[in-house]
């Protein structure tokens, strides 16, 4: 079992910026990809970001490429999401998830474990 505690959210003006971080505890070596997402208008969760445990391999949602970077910390057993030049269309609440998985996958049902959310408004 892996717990994920995510935290980092706010209140930014577009085109600020915001760090999410998201803490694991527990069986964290059956963890091999780490993903972040946000509400979708569909029942999907929608996919913003992933790396693999080995921080080799990062995937990124078009419509954040070159704005988010995701990145990991395996020693403090924490993986984060750099959100930059933020838009009001960003504006979700954002879950940081856990896949034991090997293959990645973009789909919010793939992944074993999730956090609460943290909130994040970017007003205009």
């Amino acid at each position: 079992q892996v717990q994920l505690v995510e935290s980092g959210g706010g209140l930014v003006q577009a085109g600020g910026s915001l760090r999410l971080s998201c803490a694991a505890s527990g069986d964290t070596f059956s963890v091999n990809i780490m993903g972040w997402f946000r509400p979708a208008p569909g029942k999907e969760r929608e996919f913003v970001a992933a790396i693999r445990r080995s921080g080799l391999s990062t995937y990124y949602a078009d419509s954040v490429k070159g704005r988010f970077t995701i990145s990991t910390n395996n020693a403090k057993n924490t993986f984060y999401l750099q959100m930059n030049s933020l838009k009001p269309e960003d504006t979700a609440v954002y879950y940081c998830a856990a896949d034991r998985g090997i293959v990645f996958s973009t789909r919010s049902v793939t992944y074993d474990y999730w956090g609460q959310g943290t909130q994040v408004t970017v007003s205009s």
